[in-house]
């Protein structure tokens, strides 16, 4: 049926012959041409046709043999936009699988970040680096983007710039240990992009042409424009297939400023409204030629393409009753609809923002719940990934109509609508806030709250900012998706008030790593709230500020909260988690205490204790706490895995190695684990289990350096020396600044008797981390081998005063590094070291 219809509007597609046509032969002409075009940007007024042409212009690609992906406004981050394309080349039997992983990967390590976490405060004495100072000077160009930090004025000092980001960096290696996953967070799209690249490029290699398209670029372009510039102009992620076709479609004309010489490689296809001619040849095709009703058409149309097939749809024969000359378009459709059922169905299928069968029944009332069919071919309707979207320029009007001429029957519709999506809800319901991760129920949930705020934006207002509290608290991508409802909202319900407040949430959740917490601020002026939800705000907001390690800030937020409610467990929790980050083991412990008092029976508390012990390096205590807190909740996986790992650093190899496979026995694919269990085997000489765990890690994040790192030590361990030089070229082939992973390969080196060599890796090792005690220490050795003692000597006086420093602390080995994916505490420490600490060989 869907085929069907798409066939019957494309034999009815006219005009832009010229645009297709181009479009067409680019695919005859070799890549090496300089007439080929890798890029089309289509552009025009909204009504133009810009997603009509896309979808025909797909269409062509596919005849000519490409595998086409399709995006539109319904992504919110490139992110979005590479698991939107794996997902259409997957369904045209070429799935993109390492690119699928990662972005698993990047979606937990993102959720961890965004969730409680806890670390270490900033390094005394520790400024930006060189590089990251170089980074803010080039973000500062106008208007730049560091990652992490946002959007800055190019007034702002870059040295302040590249320190905070330095410090973002450090709570973040602290909270989720593995600089792959620092980096996967901090900058995304430097690690993703590369591997999308590279998977696109082993398909491209077996097809004939691969061809994107990135529909209303007007919405989407403030986060893709500068990414497929760079994608497209630079080597910056490796190298697209020559193979590839980009078109971008947006109302906006290009900016001739921003992408270099374009002219080269990109075409732009500006569309106009239809002329005369092909305003009447579409109502002709569609047996419209009564001269009236053609003069009618093109006057109220103003030849807008969306609005001429609109018109031309119905087939009117004759003007009839002309009525008033300002009528609009939609009105004078409905008109022209001779079935009352089919008015109302139109009408009634307008009131949610986008449409399947199940909410068309649920829209609809009457006899209308068998048009759906109907509906989906009339020609301002369009497809959006398996449903359908009216065109803007039609729903506003019909949504005016409706609100305008009967409020009454504008409200029921949205309530009714309102009443379904909750059921849906409810239907998926999950606890606490894992609910707002969860697609299948926070899709419905925010189509729930527009409605609601449709029909009652008063009444609906408060629940929608609650509701804000938890969207806030799953990052921007989520609050951004519940502000854009409020905007939605109050655009389509004409209440200005509601859409400006909406607006000001998006222009503050705009701001990179904000976290929410200017949105969170402007709920607490919010009349709506009861003090109960501003207990919630100030916990949310001290995540936040948290996240952005304003710890007093984060501090001052819980002692608010406590303030309007000394019983609040939450906000107990919360300021535990932030006295930890800053070291300060006795509160941490004592608002524990008090945790429990008000939460007997659970594990948190003592989970948290434990997590606590384990960071103080009180490892007894931590095997204590963490076991209580599994006998209360015996199935936590990440419990097991803390545990573990104080069991591991305790000697107990046989009490860790048993925590770890419970907790795998769990959770197969908790990648951390893994790695961790593979470090116990491999020192334990059980080499051939430990290079298997890892083979099963590097399956689940292929882009992981520490899981090669752990590689080349379980070689290491059992004398394979050439294969664990092999395997930390590997790791520092995905991270150059891996300096645990130079330190590693020194000592391998070192065995094979290529002692300079070693003492090279030593030196680059030592200059990215100028603190790295462990490395003047293994430096020293090697020198007194060739004899230096002067030399090592000074390396050994240097390793004792980084070792006493109060700047730099000395950091624990990496068998004590934490679990990056440890709930609502944050891990301490990352495997494969932070950057105060060492391998820890063998000898």
């Amino acid at each position: 049926m869907q085929e069907l219809i798409r066939r019957r509007k494309r034999a009815g597609f006219v005009g832009r012959r010229d645009e297709l046509t181009l479009f067409r032969r680019n695919f005859e002409l070799p890549v090496d041409d300089e007439r080929h075009r890798f890029v089309f940007r289509v552009h025009g007024n909204a009504g133009v046709g810009k997603t009509f042409l896309v979808r025909e212009l797909e269409q062509a690609a596919l005849e000519r043999g490409a595998l086409t992906a399709y995006t539109d406004e319904s992504v919110d981050g490139v992110p979005e936009v590479l698991g939107a394309i794996s997902a259409a080349l997957a369904r045209q039997g070429w799935p993109l699988k390492a690119l699928d992983r990662i972005l698993a990967t990047y979606r937990q390590r993102r959720y961890e970040a965004e969730a409680a976490g806890a670390g270490p405060g900033p390094v005394a004495g520790a400024g930006p680096s060189a590089g990251a100072v170089v980074a803010a000077r080039a973000g500062l160009a106008g208007i730049g983007l560091v990652p992490g930090v946002g959007p800055i004025a190019g007034s702002v000092d870059p040295v302040q710039l590249a320190e905070g980001a330095e410090r973002l960096r450090v709570a973040l290696s602290a909270r989720l240990g593995r600089q792959e996953d620092v980096q996967l967070v901090l900058d995304p799209l430097r690690v993703l992009t590369p591997v999308f690249v590279e998977e696109l490029g082993r398909v491209a290699a077996q097809v004939p042409w691969i061809a994107c398209f990135f529909d209303t670029y007007e919405r989407t372009g403030a986060f893709l424009d500068d990414w497929l510039r760079d994608l497209v102009t630079t080597d910056r992620y490796g190298g697209l297939p020559a193979n590839t076709v980009l078109t971008l479609s947006g109302q906006g004309r290009p900016d001739p400023l921003g992408w270099p010489a374009a002219a080269d490689y990109a075409a732009d296809l500006p569309l106009e409204p239809f002329t005369e001619d092909e305003a009447r040849q579409l109502l002709a095709a569609k047996g419209v030629v009564d001269e009236e009703v053609v003069r009618d058409v093109l006057r109220l149309s103003g030849r807008l393409p969306v609005l001429v097939s609109t018109l031309a749809g119905s087939r009117p024969a004759a003007p009839g009753d002309i009525g008033d000359p300002s009528a609009t378009a939609v009105e004078r459709f409905l008109k022209w609809e001779p079935d009352p059922v089919r008015r109302s169905a139109a009408l009634e299928g307008a009131l949610p923002r986008r449409l399947d069968e199940d909410v068309f029944r649920a829209a609809v009332t009457g006899d209308a719940a068998g048009l759906y069919g109907w509906l989906r071919a009339l020609p301002f309707v369009r497809d959006q990934g398996g449903r359908i979207k009216y065109h803007d320029v039609v729903r506003a009007p019909m949504q005016r109509l409706q609100r305008t001429s009967s409020p009454q029957r504008w409200r029921a519709g949205h309530q009714r609508l309102a009443a379904w999506y909750a059921a849906e809800r409810a239907a998926a319901e999950g606890g606490g806030g894992a609910r707002w991760r969860d697609e299948a129920w926070r899709e419905p949930r925010l189509e729930e709250l527009y409605h609601r705020l449709c029909a009652d934006p008063v009444g609906a207002f408060g629940d929608v900012l609650r509701d804000g509290i938890e969207a806030c608290g799953q990052g921007t991508v989520t609050a951004r998706r519940w502000a854009r409802v409020i905007v939605e909202a109050g655009e389509d319900g004409n209440r200005e008030a509601l859409r400006k407040w909406g607006a000001a949430c998006l222009a503050a959740l705009a701001a990179e790593g904000r976290h929410g917490v200017d949105v969170l601020g402007m709920m607490l002026a919010r009349p709506e709230l009861t003090d109960r939800d501003r207990v919630a705000v100030h916990i949310a907001r001290a995540w936040g500020h948290f996240r952005n390690e304003a710890y007093e800030e984060s501090l001052a937020d819980h002692r608010r909260a406590l303030t309007l409610d000394a019983t609040s467990a939450d906000a107990h929790h919360g300021r535990a988690v932030v006295h930890r980050a800053v070291g300060d083991w006795p509160a941490a412990l004592a608002d524990l205490d008090r945790l429990e008092e008000l939460e007997p029976g659970r594990s948190r508390a003592a989970r948290e204790r434990g997590e606590t012990h384990r960071r103080a390096g009180r490892y007894e205590d931590a095997v204590t706490e963490l076991g209580r807190a599994l006998a209360l909740d015996p199935g936590d996986p990440l419990t097991l895995g803390s545990r573990g790992q104080a069991r591991a650093q305790l000697g107990c190899a046989a009490g860790a190695l048993e925590d770890f496979d419970r907790a795998l026995a769990l959770d197969p694919d908790y990648g951390w684990a893994l790695v961790r269990r593979a470090h116990v085997r491999g020192v334990l000489g059980d080499t051939e289990a430990a290079l298997a765990d890892l083979d099963r890690a590097e399956r689940l994040s292929p882009s992981w350096a520490w899981v090669l790192g752990e590689r080349g030590d379980v070689n290491r361990f059992a004398g394979r020396y050439e294969e664990a030089v092999a395997a930390y070229g590997r790791a520092l082939a995905l991270d150059p600044g891996y300096a645990w992973a130079l330190g590693s390969r020194a000592v391998a080196l070192a065995e094979l008797g290529r002692v300079e060599a070693a003492l090279a890796d030593l030196d680059r090792a030592i200059a990215l981390v100028p603190g790295y005690a462990w490395a003047y220490e293994q430096r020293a050795r090697l020198h007194r081998m060739l004899g230096r003692e002067r030399e090592a000597l000074a390396d050994l006086a240097r390793a004792a005063g980084v070792r006493g420093s109060p700047g730099i602390p000395p950091g624990p080995p990496p068998a004590d590094e934490g679990d990056p994916a440890y709930p609502g505490a944050g891990p301490g420490g990352g495997p494969g070291g932070g950057p105060e600490s060492g391998p820890a060989p063998r000898d």
